[in-house]
């Protein structure tokens, strides 16, 4: 598993979401990528991840990929993809990249449960008290898994930011108010008029993407199965 760039962008914030509960991850890094118009700058190579293609609208959508958003010098890894198990070759990928490039920082966006009665959607972090100030709370106990979890442990250069989602399904609030918050702490200036809405829209895409994801690997399984027995 390797990533290959076209370009090296210098001392980029490099903002990675990786599938997780809620998608939350995911969901953020594909409205960031719209909103701001990034462009394809590289792509993740690997024969470890299963061989799916997705198709969108007539487009084929890179299921993981990186982006580089020139006017903010934002670098946004996005992916569609269930890593699980890879965790830290794409951790140590990504380091290598960010070494390259002497990014300033790596934001990882996470989505962690939560069962709050109320509704309430709350955005917690780690690393930079910085954070505090857009209304983040810092986490104070928790386990954290994932290709976050991996660059924790092996970069020092890396602030968290985690969304509470209230269901395994896409959660567009939570995606929502985390965009609030990189919005105030990395100045994107974010019309929030139709943040909601566009959130929702890119939740219904990536249902139909992962929901299409999932019945190709039952219809594959199925398959093996019947070559097995």
């Amino acid at each position: 598993m390797k990533i290959i760039l076209k370009k090296i962008p210098k001392n980029p914030i490099i903002i990675e979401g990786f599938p997780s509960f809620g998608l939350v991850g995911t969901i953020t890094t594909e409205f960031l990528l719209e909103h701001l118009k990034a462009e394809l700058i590289g792509e993740f190579q690997y024969t470890e991840l299963g061989p799916i293609s997705a198709i969108h609208k007539g487009k084929l959508v890179n299921p993981m990929a990186v982006w580089h958003v020139p006017s903010k010098n934002i670098v946004i890894l996005h992916t569609i993809l269930n890593v699980k198990g890879y965790e830290w070759e794409l951790a140590d990928e990504i380091i290598k990249m960010a070494q390259k490039m002497q990014a300033k920082e790596i934001l990882g966006i996470e989505g962690v449960a939560t069962d709050d009665p109320t509704g309430e959607v709350k955005v917690y972090y780690y690393g930079d008290k910085k954070l505090e100030a857009t209304g983040a709370l810092p986490v104070k106990e928790s386990i954290i898994m994932g290709v976050s979890g991996a660059l924790m442990q092996r970069y020092k250069k890396i602030n968290c930011i985690f969304g509470a989602a209230h269901s395994q399904l896409p959660d567009s609030k939570a995606a929502a108010k985390i965009i609030e918050v990189l919005d105030k702490y990395l100045g994107l200036k974010v019309d929030y008029n139709p943040l909601l809405k566009q959130a929702e829209a890119f939740e219904d895409k990536l249902k139909t993407i992962i929901q299409q994801s999932s019945k190709t690997v039952k219809e594959a399984d199925k398959k093996a199965m019947s070559y097995l027995g």
